[in-house]
């Protein structure tokens, strides 16, 4: 096999070397994919010193599998594991992470999940169907006439901050203030992230925080027909959220809510306009559009890793033994382009009908937003396509130095 720039493989001792800050890797990881799953798609990678899986099964089983756990201090100590005391720079930001459904494992999971799944099962986001066309349409009216546009900003962004906003009940007036904090906080789950990043994310999750405790006042004052009204009133088993639930949910729902539907809509843009396919027959029906929304999930996804501790010690069936409170790394986006599990994994073709991609994780942690996000890109998408015919790449879309959310800097279009 030719080898691939920035990487490193030893097959037989599965250890890989990879700098996630390559140029070459984070603009187009597939190639490097492409190596791991031909030699070692389970793997020690040395610079995270810790085991990684590519393969479609393994990360699929792993994910679903309850040995992992998105925290361990519930079942082990600090001192215990010799972890390292939490730092007093990111307090703010460390109390948000502490009551967030992503983080949690059951009983707390299971609680806080049944109180605010209701919100987002697919009948339920079905009806902003509506809702989700009028946006688009509005947003494309305001550029439509330039004859170019840069589209993460005005539309990618603008469409899910503002449907997320309106189900929460929070003023969409306030949608540039959330974008910042939430762009600001996100940058914490990359790897090695600088200290300015810290203490930047701990100051966004400050201001976020103390902003959505005045929402929060209001609507126990004043409650509405919204999800924020809900959540507050919402009881199981006799309990209600407490004041840091609710703002850690609101906060959680509001990022996970546009980050990753803005990195998609732009991901998918790119990758129909350089395939040079047909966008009215991509969309020519439901059906259509909905495969071509998958396969621009699985092409081009906009989460490529996702962690979990092991629980207890546990030996995994191909001879990989963990620890008790061992980290493992989850590669959905390598996952999504398995050979064996998809037939020319590399390529992007909209009619493939082989299966689920893993974008939205599975298992317990399977992403609440899922119904939402698929909505909003099966409507987005054919309108802009459907507005802007002779839509096409201005230049060629910087992509973001961003290994775990892989999506693109800017995407200028003209037409």
């Amino acid at each position: 096999m030719t080898p691939v720039p920035g990487i490193t493989i030893d097959g037989a001792a599965r250890r890989v070397r990879l700098d996630v800050r390559k140029p070459d890797f984070y603009r187009n990881p597939l190639p490097a994919y492409a190596a791991l799953h031909a030699a070692c798609p389970a793997f020690f990678w040395e610079e995270r010193q810790q085991w990684y899986f590519a393969g479609y099964d393994q990360v699929n089983t792993l994910l679903r599998d309850r040995r992992f756990g998105r925290q361990i201090l519930h079942v082990a100590t600090r001192e215990e594991l010799g972890l390292p005391e939490p730092k007093p720079h990111l307090k703010d930001f460390d109390a948000l992470e502490a009551h967030s459904l992503l983080e949690l494992e059951p009983p707390a999971h299971t609680r806080l999940r049944t109180l605010v799944n209701r919100a987002f099962v697919s009948r339920q986001i079905e009806q902003l169907r509506p809702d989700i066309e009028a946006l688009s349409h509005a947003v494309i009216d305001t550029f439509e006439k330039d004859g170019e546009v840069e589209l993460l900003q005005t539309y990618a962004e603008t469409i899910p901050v503002t449907i997320i906003a309106r189900m929460l009940g929070i003023p969409v007036e306030a949608a540039p203030r959330l974008l910042d904090w939430s762009h600001r906080m996100v940058k914490m789950y990359v790897f090695n992230p600088t200290l300015e990043t810290e203490l930047d994310a701990n100051r966004a999750s400050a201001e976020f925080c103390e902003y959505l405790k005045d929402i929060i006042a209001g609507k126990r004052a004043n409650p509405a027909d919204d999800l924020l009204t809900h959540m507050i009133t919402s009881e199981k088993d006799g309990e209600r959220l407490t004041e840091a639930e609710l703002v850690s949910t609101t906060v959680l729902l509001l990022n996970a809510g546009h980050e990753a539907t803005v990195h998609q809509i732009g991901n998918a843009v790119r990758t129909i306009l350089q395939a040079g396919l047909s966008a009215t027959a991509l969309f020519a029906n439901d059906e259509t559009t909905e495969r071509t929304v998958e396969e621009c999930l699985r092409f081009a996804a906009p989460l490529h890793i996702f962690q979990r501790y092991a629980l207890s010690d546990i030996e995994l069936e191909d001879g990989i033994a963990l620890k008790k409170g061992d980290k493992i790394g989850l590669m959905l986006g390598a996952a999504n382009v398995d050979p064996r599990k998809f037939s020319a994994a590399d390529k992007f073709r909209p009619d493939r009908d082989e299966g689920a991609n893993v974008s939205f994780g599975a298992g317990l942690h399977f992403c609440i937003g899922a119904p939402l996000a698929r909505l909003e890109l099966n409507i987005a998408l054919p309108i802009l396509f459907q507005r802007l015919p002779g839509m096409r790449l201005k230049n060629e879309p910087p992509v973001k130095d961003s290994f775990h959310f892989h999506g693109l800097e800017r995407l200028d279009l003209v037409w």
